[in-house]
């Protein structure tokens, strides 16, 4: 937010030097980004107007001009402004005064005498406009010192707002602020209300319903189309970083700017009536006010002329109706949107607009009356016309309401450390705009309609805070003995888990919790997804129910820079609504690591480890050929993860939407489903855009972490025994399977199982394998006879044929 500190001064009286109001919004949370000192050099620059304009003898790109300076006889000046013409009235330094860098002294151009310098807004550091002379209107005084004419001097703030601090994104709601800051009061500025000077009305309806619960509009007939903007307001304009257009455009940019309202003006007679507001039609187009053609769908709020869209709601107006140099009659609208309804829209246009950049945080909804009575008053003292009768249309029900807070003098003492006297708290709270109740434990506070981030006790002891000074607030340390943790020796600690992920050449990554809500349902993972009620963007709309959308996303910004072989890892939180449970993960997934909330409506938080890879299996080099990173790759990082905890993880074939359905797993420790590994699916690889395998795998991180403790044994003194087995088993059988069925059969005698070979190819009938195997069998009470190798041998042979019809290979 960008403005004039005279205008703002205007609002609320206050004697704090310019230094230190900075210091006053920056310490109350509103950050002064910029200053930028005015008009404090301009000693010596007059208005003058150019009364004559002849082309230099010796250039062609020079005039020479006469300039009356208001002293009698009109000083010659030779310029090279491209706008320098006859009439024209212009800022003028005179000879010594200092421009920048430069002091202005008589001198001689291209053999022609000059005494002063006609200057640019930019010259005199006032805009950034270096195009042309600044052209100031006709009516200002000849003579007259420029700083006195443009009210001058002057700062510009630019403040850095949070998104939560909607309410400031207009002087008024700055000022209140600063009044509370500064012991001071905002000045009165409800607009006396225009009476109705003719019958011109447009009717008004709504079809939106808790998208546009308000809209309120207004004809003016007869406005002196050639009346151009005054100096005072088209200097507020600018010094806020608006650039003024023409006159009835820029009364609704100043009105947004110091209310926070923002309106627009259409042309009555391009206009039939009624006028209306509903969603977009699929395939609907407009020509907005750029010129720009977009076609919509209902995603889309618009304003409707005889169902006919004018204007994109919330965001710009259209090209049909905007007003020009020939409008006579105006309509004037200014209207309450959701945020939901225009959040993101404007982006999704590859566009940036005052108007949504406000509307998508919150405006106050009592605000659009208010506007169009100011606006009007205006357009009537400035350019004349006749106001008709406000026409509103309201749907009360899905207003936004104001709801009482209590703020207990006990709980604000606890939070704070310090006990705030209660004539003070009274004062910041009502010089706040709050409505405020004495209680007998404290105060019963209501908030004002444009103060949407205020809902609980918390926030008004934030309010306090903030007004009273946090500087003020006691540094204590925290006392008691201390507390030394001890480890947990049935977990292991997420250091060595990220220790062991580096020393297998991966790099950590921590990326938003918050992501798009397009993504997830890109990755068919935004069943219970946890929305954001006030996002940062469109694109942070919701909360994460996986890792790996996010890692994905990093993953290809890094491909996309050039870098082939890409190894990333993440340890964070994913977040399900408490409606939804777990219900988009499996059955019998682990959620150990789920926190539950006291409040019942809060997410179950789950912390997880995910990784992805994409690229070489190793870093190139002489020794070994390059060779794509597979499934297997990635399984040994995971299992060298799980080898950190002692545990033994197993892999199903899944069914994952976003797994590739021949190269994923599911992963199962104890039998609990904890996770996924394997390669994307080939679609969701098309939809992000990515023309590369990428293998990943996910889990939650306790059962990971949870570590089967050593218990320390004799070394048997008995020798073991092996026995290499080869079995014929079908294509579609597992290894997971035929290792649960040894196991199973051999009983404690197994001491090691290994599978050194899987073969097909001839002497193995097609849609079989062989897989051969090694057999460690051990006692650690007494050596195994022959009789008891076979005897375990035999069980495992009748296992094999009975769970999987295998046979021997000979």
């Amino acid at each position: 937010m960008k403005f004039s500190e005279n205008w703002l001064r205007q609002h609320v009286k206050v004697d704090a030097s310019r230094d230190e109001l900075a210091a006053t919004l920056t310490a109350i949370g509103l950050e002064v980004e910029e200053l930028t000192p005015l008009g404090e050099q301009l000693d010596g620059v007059v208005v003058a107007r150019i009364v004559s304009a002849e082309k230099h003898p010796q250039a062609d790109r020079l005039q020479v001009c006469g300039v009356d300076a208001g002293t009698g006889a009109p000083l010659q000046i030779v310029c090279g402004a491209p706008n320098a013409r006859v009439g024209l009235v212009v800022p003028l330094a005179t000879v010594g005064t200092r421009v920048g860098a430069i002091t202005i002294k008589a001198a001689k151009l291209r053999g022609v005498e000059s005494s002063g310098m006609l200057c640019s807004a930019k010259e005199l550091g006032l805009d950034g406009d270096g195009s042309g002379l600044m052209e100031l209107p006709d009516d200002a005084p000849i003579g007259a010192p420029l700083a006195e004419c443009l009210g001058l001097p002057d700062a510009t703030f630019e403040l850095k707002l949070t998104p939560n601090r909607a309410d400031c994104f207009g002087i008024r709601g700055i000022a209140f602020d600063v009044a509370a800051a500064c012991d001071s009061e905002v000045t009165a500025a409800e607009p006396v209300p225009m009476p109705a000077l003719s019958d011109a009305s447009l009717p008004v309806g709504l079809q939106a319903g808790a998208d546009a619960p308000r809209y309120v509009g207004r004809v003016i007939a007869n406005v002196d189309p050639a009346r151009a903007t005054p100096l005072w307001m088209a200097e507020r304009l600018r010094r806020s970083g608006v650039r003024p257009v023409s006159f009835l455009v820029d009364v609704t940019q100043y009105v947004m700017l110091e209310l926070g309202q923002p309106m627009h003006a259409f042309d009555r007679d391009r206009l039939q009536g009624p006028v209306g507001v509903r969603r977009a039609r699929a395939g609907e187009t407009l020509k907005l006010l750029d010129g720009r053609d977009v076609t919509l769908d209902d995603g889309f709020l618009v304003v409707t002329d005889a169902d006919r869209a004018v204007a994109l709601a919330g965001v710009m107006g259209g090209d049909d109706t905007r007003v020009g140099e020939t409008t006579r009659h105006v309509f004037l609208e200014a209207a309450h949107f959701a945020p939901a309804a225009v959040i993101g829209r404007a982006r999704r246009l590859g566009m940036h607009t005052d108007a949504a950049h406000r509307f998508e945080r919150g405006v106050d909804p009592e605000l659009p009356r208010q506007a169009i009575e100011m606006a009007t008053r205006l357009i009537v003292e400035i350019a004349g016309g006749a106001p008709g009768p406000v026409v509103e249309a309201v749907l009360p029900e899905h207003l936004p309401q104001p709801q009482s807070i209590v703020l207990r003098r006990a709980r604000l003492a606890r939070v704070l450390g310090l006990a705030v006297d209660d004539a003070e708290v009274d004062r910041i709270l009502r010089a706040l705009g709050f409505a405020v109740e004495a209680t007998d434990d404290g105060w019963r506070v209501t908030p004002p309609a444009r103060r949407f981030d205020l809902a609980i006790e918390e926030d008004l002891i934030e309010e306090v805070a903030r007004i009273h000074g946090y500087d003020r607030i006691p540094v204590t340390l925290p006392g008691g003995a201390t507390r030394l943790a001890v480890p947990e020796e049935g977990r292991t600690p997420e250091a060595d888990l990220r220790r062991q992920l580096v020393a297998r050449d991966y790099l950590e990554a921590v990326n938003y919790a918050f992501v798009d809500a397009a993504l997830l349902a890109r990755w068919q993972v935004d069943a219970g997804a946890v929305p954001l009620s006030n996002p940062l963007s469109a694109e942070l709309g919701v909360m994460r129910t996986l890792l790996l959308p996010g890692l994905v996303d990093a993953l290809a910004g890094n491909t996309a820079r050039q870098q082939p072989r890409v190894r990333l890892f993440e340890i964070g939180k994913v977040f399900l609504s408490r409606e939804s449970g777990i219900g988009n993960r499996k059955s019998g997934e682990a959620t150990a690591t789920a926190t539950a909330a006291a409040a019942g409506s809060a997410p179950v938080e789950t912390l997880r480890i995910a990784a992805v890879a994409t690229g070489d299996a190793r870093v190139e080099q002489w020794g070994e050929a390059a060779r794509e990173v597979d499934f297997h790759d990635l399984k040994g990082d995971l299992e060298s993860l799980a080898a950190c905890a002692g545990a033994q993880l197993e892999f199903r074939p899944g069914q994952t939407a976003y797994g590739h359905p021949g190269r994923s797993a599911e992963v199962f420790r104890d039998s609990t489903r904890v996770g996924w590994i394997g390669e994307l699916h080939p679609r969701l690889l098309a939809a992000l855009e990515l023309d590369r395998r990428v293998l990943a795998f996910e889990l939650d991180l306790a059962a990971l972490q949870r570590r089967v403790l050593p218990k320390a044994g004799a070394l048997t003194r008995f020798p073991s025994v092996r026995r290499d087995l080869a079995f014929i088993v079908a294509q579609d059988v597992s290894w997971a399977s035929v290792e649960g069925s040894i196991r199973a059969a051999a009983g404690p005698l197994l001491a090691g199982l290994h599978l050194f070979d899987r073969y097909q190819g001839k002497g193995v009938e097609s849609g079989c394998k062989s897989l051969a195997m090694g057999l460690i069998l051990q006692d650690k009470s007494r050596t195994l006879t022959d009789r008891d190798v076979e005897d375990v041998v035999g069980r495992i042979i009748a296992a094999l044929q009975r769970d999987h019809g295998a046979r021997i290979r000979s």
